[in-house]
């Protein structure tokens, strides 16, 4: 009787599953014959001859579109410019993007490149190239329009934070070379100073030379700079974390809809577990650089100071179509270990405008620094080398400004090593 009632429940079960996956196939189904019914009647009675793979392609940019910044359906062209920057080089300005309240926004112009050396700096809004406007543009299309022949020259118009009007650029087209990660690595009062640039494939293994090196001098402190970091590979942020981060402790985990969660875990013990440390950030600090400073944060590892981080990170699948077409789309994003969303949320208000999500990484010691004061530093930070001399910064030293984000970091840990040497007193 048993067996007969749990074959009833059964049987009832899989038919009401059956019934509830068929009602939503048919609503699919009942969609698509829209979208059909629009195709066939403009292919028919347009006023003029359409073509009708541009129109499917148009659609299926704006399905993508509709999701997030990030997904994208890429026609053949647009699918080659993606894996171009898996080549090495590229003719560009030489800065990393992505598309905040609509408009085309700059995570950080990189060192040495024209946008660099013209004076573009993070978060300035692009709303025009070429004098079109570039509201609603996808990265894919900017990226498009921006890259070219080096040589070349592209005209683009920025809007900047506290500059009330519109600024233009004519920018010549450079080779952009994405090279291995650059460190600085200074001591002082024993405190050891680190600037790492992006994550790429020898992020890590340039990061543990140069803490030895630093440990070898001397140092019983570090300020880990991440400011202006735009982030990079996944594995090298992970491992990066594993170099201060012990105890099988979570580091970041992935959830997506369809994708199960997945936990990326310190190993038993980090090689400079018990160095202290501050970690600096600012708006210029996303994706991978998040990742770490989450880690830092949440596991109680590192003081964050600076500012709100960019809040980029959600996890694209690329997928290869048919014809050399491409489909990169969101399927999960980033968490850190007391799961906060690291990827800023926006929706649109009744009035159109866009009410910001609180995303990123929010620095337990907040420094906002003005715009102009960061580009300085930024410039500060590149070094000149000449034949036989020691590298300078490339502003002259009487030019330059004070880094209060990096000089707060150095009080703190000072007060730190002092305190500690009264406890072993």
């Amino acid at each position: 009787m048993k067996r007969f009632i749990i074959f009833v429940l059964l049987t009832t079960f899989f038919s009401i599953t059956t019934t509830f996956a068929k009602q939503e196939q048919d609503k699919t189904y009942q969609q698509l014959k829209i979208l059909l019914d629009v195709l066939n009647y403009t292919k028919e009675n347009y006023v003029e001859e359409v073509d009708i793979e541009k129109l499917i392609n148009s659609a299926a940019k704006g399905i993508t579109r509709s999701l997030d910044a990030f997904s994208q359906f890429m026609e053949p062209d647009d699918f080659k410019e993606l894996k171009v920057e898996t080549e090495g080089q590229f003719g560009g300005l030489g800065i990393r993007i992505a598309i905040r309240d609509e408009w085309l926004t700059v995570i950080t112009p990189l060192p040495g490149t024209p946008a660099y050396k013209i004076g573009i700096l993070p978060g300035d809004k692009i709303v025009k190239i070429e004098n079109e406007s570039t509201q609603g543009i996808t990265v894919t299309d900017a990226v498009k329009k921006l890259r070219g022949t080096p040589g070349t020259k592209v005209n683009i118009t920025i809007v900047r934070e506290g500059v009330k009007e519109p600024i233009d650029y004519t920018i010549t087209r450079d080779i952009i070379k994405i090279e291995a990660v650059k460190f600085k690595t200074e001591l002082k009062d024993g405190i050891g100073y680190i600037a790492l640039y992006e994550f790429n494939s020898n992020s890590y293994s340039e990061m543990v030379d140069s803490l030895n090196e630093l440990k070898k001098r001397g140092m019983t402190s570090l300020v880990l700079d991440l400011r202006n970091n735009p982030g990079g590979l996944l594995n090298q942020a992970v491992d990066i974390s594993k170099l201060f981060i012990g105890d099988n402790k979570l580091i970041v985990y992935t959830e997506g809809r369809n994708a199960p969660r997945k936990d990326y875990r310190a190993d038993e013990k980090a090689l400079f577990a018990d160095i202290p440390m501050v970690t600096l950030v600012n708006g210029g600090s996303a994706s991978g650089a998040e990742i770490l400073a989450g880690a830092l944060q949440d596991n109680k590892r590192s003081l964050i100071i600076g500012s709100q981080t960019f809040g980029k990170a959600s996890v694209q699948s690329v997928l290869n179509l048919d014809k050399g077409y491409g489909l990169k789309i969101t399927t999960a994003k980033y968490y850190t270990p007391s799961g906060r969303s690291i990827q800023r949320e926006e929706k649109s208000s009744v009035k159109g405008s866009t009410e910001t999500y609180t995303g990123g990484i929010i620095p337990d010691i907040i420094i906002n620094v003005p715009k102009e004061i960061e580009a300085k530093l930024y410039q500060q930070r590149e070094e000149i080398y000449f034949s036989g001399k020691e590298p300078v910064s490339a502003v002259k030293k009487e030019d330059q400004v004070e880094d209060v984000v990096l000089n707060r970091a150095y009080e703190i840990l000072k007060a730190i090593n002092i305190y500690s040497q009264y406890n072993r007193k």
